[in-house]
């Protein structure tokens, strides 16, 4: 039990660690505050499930710094890579694109934003365990547990509204007539714009999100098909010239013989 608590606590502190990361990196790049993340608390749960992660299977290699920064680099990218795609496919929304960067691999995760959870997983073993772990023990069981019960029970009703609001989101890009993912975006920031505060924080969350429906959803299925068929025709063709080719050479030595 007392692992447990001592690590939901370490879950906590590093999810709002990593909020206020991702608040600092909004102050330096657009000069305000920007209450980044999913939920709408001070909170990133992303970061709580790496530095979790992190603990459980980088402590062991602690003697070694490089083997845990590289682990780390590609642990966390592995996890950034499936939490983009699954949350694109539950509400048909890329909400962060690192397309234009360096190194990225479908605009999903990208090389400078990797090697910064390499450099997070060394402070966080080599720093910040070392000092949160033994304060977290320290404190008694019951006060532990009750801070615990709190958090789970704001954490819910904060996952429950934020992702009703991301459901909401998906409906909105749903009733818009277009299949043009640029189209759909702009509209959806612009009804955005027109509701209540937990609404509007979305928007400038996640300033580069791509919002999809159905019917882009469908037309780039459409797309992908016929690219599919056209590379088929391709491969058919050069096969059928290679034919021709080898068919005239074979004629031409029989011409030859007789």
């Amino acid at each position: 039990m007392e692992t447990i608590l001592t690590l939901g606590f370490l879950f906590i502190i590093y999810s709002f660690i990593g909020w206020a990361n991702e608040v600092n990196i909004g102050l330096f790049q657009r000069k305000k505050f920007v209450n980044r993340g999913f939920l709408i608390g001070p909170i990133c749960p992303i970061y709580g499930c790496g530095g979790i992660f992190m603990t459980l299977t980088l402590t062991q290699f602690k003697d070694h710094p490089i083997v845990v920064f590289i682990l780390a680099l590609v642990s966390c990218s592995i996890l950034e890579y499936a939490t983009s795609y699954i949350m694109e496919k539950l509400f048909n929304n890329r909400w962060w694109d690192y397309s234009k960067m360096k190194f990225n691999i479908n605009g999903r995760i990208c090389l400078e934003c990797a090697s910064g959870f390499g450099i997070g997983a060394l402070i966080m073993i080599y720093i910040l365990n070392p000092i949160l772990i033994p304060i977290i023990e320290a404190i008694p069981l019951v006060i532990k547990e009750i801070i615990m019960l709190v958090t789970i029970i704001l954490l819910i009703f904060d996952a429950c509204v934020s992702f009703g609001v991301i459901i909401n989101l998906k409906n909105i890009s749903n009733n818009i007539r277009s299949d043009s993912t640029e189209i759909i975006s702009k509209k959806v920031k612009e009804i955005l714009l027109t509701k209540n505060i937990i609404y509007q924080r979305l928007k400038d969350a996640f300033p580069n999100m791509q919002i999809k429906n159905t019917q882009a959803i469908l037309r780039e299925k459409i797309e992908k098909q016929k690219e599919k068929l056209e590379k088929q025709r391709q491969k058919f063709l050069e096969k059928q010239k290679e034919f021709k080719e080898e068919f005239k050479a074979l004629s031409k030595k029989k011409t030859t013989k007789k």
